[in-house]
């Protein structure tokens, strides 16, 4: 009801939200500390030494943590920055001096917030539990409250007590803000290279489709076409051959011809199955993914254990993408890997990455094999052909295979689920 859950939300902050956003910003007074000491140092020069060794050396290492923070306290993630090339413009970067700008002065004012909080947590609890304690104090001692001073302090406590979560909610909220924009990669640049990727992977898949196009030519021309016509002409010659024959001779040479038409016809028919079903399976349409991948795997010439936990249907041109990303990955291994069996997870998950909206749902496809490894988009293996794929619904591809193995595929294709 939409009543209670505004109740809900109001008294929130009263329970453990309230005291996971206490225990957030607490956490960053321990890792204000360094760069309130570099601040603090004594001289100038000293302070730009350790300005440039805390550029080089403790930056990265401090924003990481930062992520960590986030990720395990709040369940946000923050988009990580990608590494410039080459190494060095990590220096003039401008995504340095934000992350910068963020630990040296917003981190510090947050770890200030959060010690004033503290300290007017803990005053509202002293204050509150006057009348527990007030009744041991010395009689000769200088405290002295009547009923209307105990009254006054039980009621600033308990109003400080009060406040202390929605002050929280709020600290929680700025540092959440302040991190967002400066710990993670410029989202109007980050936009702008997204429509350029758009714009690369658009002018791919007309490429790709006019290399399709020509291959389903080339595939009808020297395949099915060529049966047809072989066929045709073989019922052909049998016509004229059989009218130059004996009666008795007409029935069993007609019936050999019978049965080589019956064979071309099957295998022009076979051809012409394995051409659609390259084009867009009918299974994926009318059964879904679960069903169209079960069917990958098992004419797999690898075992393969499959695990697909979605609840419900992808928008169609995602599960085609899936689908085709995941026959030519067991393609790729079969043909390359040497690999004696594979795994393949499709689940549904957030997407996360600089320009998607927070939340955005999503396919997360996942290819592991036990081959040779060593696998490079570089060396023409197919994983071009996959990146293409997962970019023209913009998705995004990685893959990680060492030397040796194991070689972990993962797509990400952003869908409204």
């Amino acid at each position: 009801m939409p009543f209670l859950t505004a109740v809900r939300r109001a008294f929130a902050p009263y329970g453990r939200q309230g005291l996971r956003d206490i225990a957030f910003l607490a956490t960053s007074v321990p890792l204000a500390l360094l760069p309130v000491t570099v601040l603090m140092s004594g001289t100038v020069t000293w302070t730009l030494v350790v300005v440039s060794a805390l550029v080089l050396v403790v930056l990265p290492w401090l924003t990481q943590v930062q992520r960590s923070r986030f990720v395990s306290l709040l369940q946000l993630e923050i988009p990580v920055i990608p590494a410039p090339r080459p190494r060095w413009r990590w220096l003039i970067a401008e995504t340095t001096w934000r992350q910068l700008l963020y630990h040296v002065v917003v981190n510090a004012l947050v770890a200030a917030y959060a010690l004033g909080l503290l300290f007017v947590w803990s005053a509202g609890l002293v204050l509150v539990s006057v009348p527990a304690w007030f009744w041991a104090v010395p009689s000769g001692s200088t405290m002295l409250l009547d009923t209307y001073g105990m009254s006054v302090a039980v009621t600033v406590g308990a109003v400080a007590l009060l406040l202390v979560p929605w002050l929280a909610l709020l600290g929680r909220w700025a540092d959440t803000r302040a991190a967002a924009r400066l710990l993670g990669p410029n989202r109007v640049r980050e936009l702008a290279r997204r429509v350029e990727d758009l714009a690369e992977s658009r002018a791919e898949v007309v490429d790709a489709a006019d290399a399709e196009r020509r291959r389903i030519e080339r595939d009808l021309h020297d395949g099915a076409q060529q049966r047809l016509v072989s066929l045709a002409m073989n019922l052909g010659l049998a016509r004229r051959t059989l009218k130059n024959l004996p009666p008795q001779e007409q029935a069993v040479q007609a019936m050999t011809v019978i049965d080589e038409a019956h064979d071309e016809a099957q295998a022009a028919i076979a051809e012409l199955r394995d051409l659609v079903r390259g084009l867009h399976p009918v299974v994926l349409e009318d059964r879904g993914l679960d069903a169209a991948l079960s069917g990958i795997a098992a004419r797999a010439p690898l075992p393969v254990r499959l695990d697909v936990r979605m609840e419900r249907r992808a928008a169609p041109a995602v599960e085609a993408v899936a689908y085709f990303v995941v026959s030519e990955a067991l393609a790729n291994i079969a043909k390359h890997a040497q690999a004696s069996r594979a795994e393949v997870t499709v689940r549904e998950g957030a997407l996360a990455g600089a320009g998607r909206r927070n939340n955005e749902p999503g396919l997360i496809i996942t290819v592991v094999d036990d081959g040779v490894g060593g696998a490079d988009p570089a060396k023409g293996t197919g994983l071009v052909g996959l990146r293409q794929r997962a970019a023209s619904v913009d998705g995004n591809l990685q893959i990680t295979s060492p030397l040796g193995g194991p070689t972990t595929l993962i797509v990400e294709l952003p869908c409204a689920l």
